[in-house]
C-alpha cells in the first residue's frame, strides 16, 4: 500500500502476521467430507502456524453448507471469538440447486459479518466438480486461516 503523509493507515504487517492469543472459531460442512476435511487440515496447520493455539480453535461441524450461517450467528452473537471461519463445499450437479446453495450461503456469511463486525473467512468452495474442489482445498483451507488472523488484527486496530 502507498503510504501518504499526515493521513493515517490501519493496516496489518503481513510479514510478521500473527495469531497469537486470538479466538477462532471454525464451522465445517460434513457434505463432500473429503474436500471439507482437507480445507479443515489445511486451515487448521496455518493456524497453529501463525502461532494461533490449538485451545483456543474451536470446531463445529453441521450437515451441509445451508446450516454453516446459522452456526456461525451464534457463535459471533457469542462474544467469544475474534474470528471465524466458514468451510465447505458446493459441487455442482445437474439442478439449479447448486445455485440456491452458494448464493444462498454466501449470503447467509456476509450477513453475519456485517450484522456483528466480525471477520469470517469464507472457505465455501463452489466448484463445476469434484477435481477442482480436491484442486483447490490446501490453498483456500490456508488462506482462511489467514485471512481470519489478518482481519482479526485489523478489526482490533480500527477506532
Amino acid at each position: 500500500m502507498p503510504h501518504y503523509d499526515n493521513i493515517a493507515e490501519y493496516e496489518v504487517d503481513l510479514t510478521s502476521l500473527n495469531g497469537r492469543g486470538l479466538r477462532i472459531g471454525v464451522v465445517m460442512s460434513r457434505f463432500n467430507p473429503d474436500v471439507c476435511e482437507g480445507l479443515l487440515d489445511a486451515c487448521i496447520a496455518e493456524l497453529t502456524r501463525l502461532g494461533v493455539s490449538s485451545d483456543l480453535i474451536r470446531i463445529t461441524t453441521v450437515p451441509g453448507a445451508l446450516e454453516i450461517p446459522v452456526v456461525l450467528q451464534k457463535l459471533a452473537r457469542s462474544g467469544k471469538f475474534d474470528a471465524l471461519i466458514a468451510l465447505g463445499a458446493v459441487i455442482r450437479g445437474e439442478t439449479y440447486h447448486f445455485e440456491l446453495v452458494s448464493n444462498e450461503t454466501g449470503s447467509g456469511i456476509t450477513s453475519v459479518t456485517l450484522d456483528h463486525g466480525l471477520p469470517i473467512a469464507n472457505g465455501v468452495l463452489t466448484t463445476e466438480d469434484d477435481d477442482q474442489a480436491l484442486a483447490r482445498m490446501q490453498e483456500k483451507g490456508r488462506d482462511c486461516a489467514r485471512v481470519a488472523v489478518e482481519m482479526a488484527r485489523l478489526l482490533a486496530k480500527l477506532p
